[in-house]
Order: C-alpha cells, then sequence, then structure tokens
C-alpha cells in the first residue's frame, strides 16, 4: 500500500512536470516564431532619391537591395509633410493630430507646435508588453523632457539624439545645447551622427544575437536632413563620379549614400550575426525631400512642408525572408500610421488600443487586400508668417485629393491618378467631389481640435 501511494505520488509529479515542460515549450515556440523587427527610418529623403527610385546621379546598393529582396511600395504617404507628426503616426498607429503632434516639436515653446498625448500608447510599449525587447537608436524629436523622452515611452533602450535637427553632424549640438543621449544620460560622442547611430545600431543587434527574447529595433537618421554635411571623403568620391553635378546636389547625394552604407553595415550584421532570416525589415522615410538643397522628388509636385504629392509620398520598402516575395511590389497606397498595426501583426501580438491605421500585412505577403477606400488625413500646424500658427491640410481618398496648402489660399481639387503632377485643380469643375471631401476634412480637422498639442500650465 505505502508503494503504492509512492508511485502515484511520483506519478503525479511527473505528470506536473511534464505539464510545465510543455508549457515553457509552447511558450518558447511562439516566442521562437515571432520574428524581430527593424525598423529604418531616413529622414527628408525624397521620393526619387534612391536609385531604385529612378535616381541616376545617385548610387544606393544597400536600400536598393533592400527593395529588389522584397516588396517596393510605390505609392506610400508620410502622415506629414514634416518630421514630428510623421514620427508620432509611426509610434501610435493614429493621425499625428489625434496624439498632440500636428506640427513640429521644437526647442522654444514660441515655436513649437506639438506636445506628444501623455495617453498615447506607442508601438515599443505593446512591444515590450508582449515580450519584446525595444530599442532606438537615432533621432527621437517627440519630447525633449520626461515624462516623453524615449524610455518613458517604453523603450527599453535609448542612443541618440532628443531633437529637432543637428547644427552640425559632428558636435551634436542644436541651439547650443546637447541632446545626444544614452538612457537618460547626456553623452559627447565623437563622430558623424550617421556613423554613431550605425554603429550602435550592430552593437545592439550583436548583443541581441546572444539573447533568444524578440526585439524591435527602431533606428532613424538625421539624414539627409540639413545641415547637408557630408563627409569629405563621401562628397569627394561623388564628385569624382558625377562629372558636372552641381556642389548643392553633390552634398545631397554623398549624404544619402553615406546613410546607405550606413543600412548595408546594419544589414550585414544582421546576416552575420544570424539574425537576419527571423527579422522583418521596413525602410521609410518621415517626409518629402527639401526641394532647396537639391532633393529629387521623382515624378512629384513640390516638397518637404507642401501638402502636393512631393512633400508626402515617400519611398517605402519591406523585407522578410519567406514570407515577403522577393522582387515584389505594389501599388497600392499605405501610409506611415499603417506601420503600427502591420509590425503588430506580423509579431502576431494584439492591439487593444485605439488606431487609425491598418495592417498591410496582407499586402506584404502578396494576398488580396483594399486599401485605398478610406481617407488618408494630412494635417500640419506651423507658425511664421507663412503659416501664422494656422493650419494646412489634405485629403486623400481613391484617386481623388483635396488639399490647402497654405492658410490664406483656397482649397485645391486633383485627381492624382489622371494628373499625378497635379495640375489640373478641378476644384470648380467638381464640386460634388469637392463638397464631399471638404466635409470629410472639416470631420477630421474637429476631431483632431479635440486633442490637445501645447504642454498643460501648470
Amino acid at each position: 500500500m505505502r508503494h503504492t501511494k509512492m508511485t502515484t505520488h511520483s506519478l503525479r509529479i511527473f505528470l506536473a512536470v511534464l505539464a510545465l515542460t510543455c508549457l515553457h515549450w509552447r511558450s518558447g515556440a511562439v516566442a521562437a516564431e515571432r520574428p524581430n523587427v527593424v525598423m529604418i527610418l531616413a529622414d527628408d529623403l525624397g521620393y526619387g532619391d534612391l536609385s531604385s527610385y529612378g535616381a541616376t546621379d545617385l548610387r544606393s546598393p544597400h536600400v536598393d537591395r533592400l527593395v529588389s529582396d522584397g516588396l517596393r511600395f510605390s505609392n506610400f504617404y508620410a502622415n506629414c509633410p514634416v518630421c514630428s507628426p510623421t514620427r508620432a503616426s509611426l509610434m501610435t498607429g493614429r493621425f499625428p493630430e489625434m496624439v498632440g503632434v500636428p506640427g513640429v516639436i521644437r526647442t522654444h515653446a514660441d515655436n513649437s507646435w506639438g506636445y506628444l498625448s501623455p495617453d498615447a500608447v506607442t508601438l515599443p510599449t505593446v512591444l515590450k508588453k508582449a515580450g519584446y525587447h525595444t530599442a532606438i537608436v537615432g533621432k527621437w524629436h517627440l519630447g525633449l523632457e520626461s515624462p516623453h523622452r524615449p524610455n518613458d515611452r517604453g523603450f527599453d533602450l535609448f542612443r541618440g539624439y532628443l531633437g529637432d535637427m543637428m547644427d552640425d553632424y559632428y558636435n551634436h549640438r542644436r541651439h547650443g545645447i546637447n541632446y545626444m543621449r544614452h538612457n537618460a544620460d547626456e553623452i559627447d560622442p565623437s563622430g558623424h551622427a550617421t556613423d554613431l547611430f550605425t554603429q550602435w545600431s550592430c552593437d545592439y543587434l550583436k548583443e541581441r544575437a546572444e539573447n533568444e527574447q524578440p526585439f524591435f529595433l527602431y533606428l532613424a537618421y538625421n539624414a539627409p536632413h540639413t545641415p547637408i554635411q557630408p563627409p569629405e571623403d563621401w562628397l569627394a568620391k561623388v564628385k569624382t563620379r558625377e562629372p558636372g553635378i552641381s556642389d548643392r546636389r553633390a552634398k545631397l547625394v554623398a549624404l544619402i549614400e553615406h546613410m546607405d552604407d550606413g543600412v548595408g553595415q546594419v544589414m550585414s550584421t544582421l546576416r552575420e550575426t544570424g539574425l537576419a532570416e527571423n527579422t522583418l525589415v521596413i525602410f521609410s522615410s518621415d517626409n518629402g525631400g527639401q526641394l532647396d538643397v537639391g532633393a529629387n522628388n521623382g515624378a512629384t509636385r513640390d516638397g518637404k512642408q507642401s501638402m502636393y504629392e512631393g512633400g508626402l509620398r515617400v519611398p517605402t520598402c519591406a523585407v522578410w525572408p519567406g514570407k515577403i516575395q522577393p522582387g515584389s511590389q505594389t501599388g497600392r497606397p499605405g501610409i506611415t500610421m499603417d506601420l503600427f498595426a502591420t509590425i503588430c501583426d506580423a509579431a502576431d501580438v494584439e492591439i487593444e488600443n485605439t488606431i487609425d491605421g491598418i495592417s498591410l500585412l496582407p499586402t506584404l505577403l502578396g494576398e488580396p487586400q483594399e486599401t485605398d477606400q478610406r481617407g488618408f488625413f494630412f494635417h500640419r500646424r506651423e507658425g511664421g508668417q507663412r503659416y501664422g500658427g494656422l493650419i494646412i491640410n489634405a485629403v486623400r481618398k481613391g484617386s481623388w485629393k483635396l488639399l490647402q496648402n497654405s492658410p490664406f489660399q483656397p482649397q485645391e481639387l486633383y485627381n492624382v491618378e489622371t494628373d499625378p503632377l497635379e495640375q489640373e485643380d478641378v476644384a470648380k469643375k467638381n464640386r460634388g467631389k469637392f463638397n464631399e471631401l471638404s466635409a470629410e476634412l472639416r470631420v477630421q480637422v474637429q476631431r483632431g481640435g479635440t486633442v490637445p498639442w501645447q504642454k498643460p500650465e501648470k
């Protein structure tokens, strides 16, 4: 009898251990299936400023390889024609005005036009809750003080720059202030910012290769944002290769090619560490290129700051070995805020908070998906005499686009499929479509008006 009791007790222990082992195996298997995610965001990269997007005086072999290894978008939009709002949309999956960032966040309060809502749920927060390690390397631009710094908003690691732009790529200051940080600590590294962000990203990937935990790396270059300051050897190489190129264009090309080389180093590290096979890589830009520094926005009208296509349409691609068909492309419209849901969908992470974007995972995987019958609303608030603290905005729905590129000028209407260069304003000819889209835009302006975009007074 005693022997039987011992056998029964041992059996119970065995079954309990077996159950725990199976549970651990199942959870480990799920974790192993979850991809790592590397989100690379360029700063002011024009739609036509990659070889794979039509540039003939520029060589971008590493981003071009991403394009050829995965899916190329020909109709992808930034959420805003300037920096902070688009970054807010990437981090929250929402229209930027819905999280308090209708314009650029800057150092001085009298010229700052956004305040990231404390209630906004960020992508790293959602991924971290699901078991991901989260890191940002590079430009943040969504808040200079706590509780709006990266570590306050879901990132385990921050190595980069808090501010809007650097006055010099080598001394990393803005208005004489050092915004370089390693988590909460102020740092003062030497070297070109692009090289630093590349090296820090590679270091992070090597560290993560020693850990089975899935990770999310947001690599946000500040190139090719002004000042157009490439390393001298890169500039010399471009001038030698491209006889007759203007100094202005040569500097921008060199800055972009230097960044492209950094992307190549990051991708090489992914491959060398064995991480590449289970990593989703997405590349995009926060807005169109700045024309007065020589940017090429391809066959679009205008550039950065503008609600015309050149300010909003950006080069974008995604690579996921074994999942995304190499050499594929799509004309389906997508927008930056969609990347929040797309990344969560790919990672099998449930989204419990409100978002405005949709998952583009079906498109990435080559499956049928309709993405163009929703309204893409674009909203920007800015100061100075050109804007007066007012907003410019646009809405694209299907083939139609209504925009107001100055708060002091009438709204314009274009069919961007038949008139991609936005040359023929048909606002007076097609009052039905004009009235429809202007009414929808007003509703969106009202929605955004419910969210504070200035720091509350104490």
